[in-house]
């Protein structure tokens, strides 16, 4: 059986309390991805931890580097970068789901979950390629019928997609700020 690469056993940490040691290895996840972002398949992870003894089980502390991919919000540019979690998590013989993560029988920690965890969580939500992006703005980058001339070009302006014209017809009052907060008792 070949041994995972996030595996590590602690039975030296668990007999000192208090005692450390650090961990860092660089490693290959596969399948990391959300709705707007990823980390590539062959990209290496780095994970640079500090393992600690406490009463319970083991603290794990440190940082997690992580190579993403995606899409630029506004103008769909392909972008990338490099985003780094930082990380404190338990590891126990009786974890709380949500809260904590299991210690091996034998005193063998997987930090595999904790490093899956902390890297879909750093991911970009709307990544963007550079702060600036100005993006697809409609009087920039207008949408046009198929075959149809830009507005102030030959045509004059007939490129409008005629789909579009009925929002023509809707018109928006402003609100006026309330005056004073509402609340639900009075």
């Amino acid at each position: 059986m070949t041994a995972r690469p996030l595996q590590t056993g602690v039975a030296d940490l668990r007999r000192h309390l208090g005692s450390r040691r650090p961990f860092g290895r660089r490693v290959v996840l596969v399948g990391l991805r959300i709705s707007t972002a990823a980390v590539p398949d062959d990209a290496e992870i780095g994970v640079e931890l500090e393992l600690e003894s406490i009463a319970n089980g083991v603290v794990a502390e440190g940082r997690i580097t992580v190579p993403w991919v995606g899409e630029c919000r506004r103008c769909l540019q392909p972008v990338e970068g490099l985003v780094e979690a930082t990380v404190r998590e338990i590891f126990e013989r009786h974890p709380v789901e949500g809260e904590t993560y299991p210690l091996g029988e034998d005193d063998v920690v997987d930090l595999e979950p904790m490093v899956r965890d902390a890297a879909l969580l750093s991911l970009p939500l709307a990544p963007l390629c550079e702060p600036g992006c100005l993006g697809p703005a409609p009087e920039t980058f207008p949408a046009l019928v198929e075959g149809a001339e830009p507005a102030g070009e030959a045509g004059g302006g007939g490129g409008r997609d005629p789909r579009w014209a009925a929002l023509d017809q809707l018109h928006f009052e402003e609100d006026e700020p309330s005056q004073g907060g509402t609340s639900g008792t009075e």
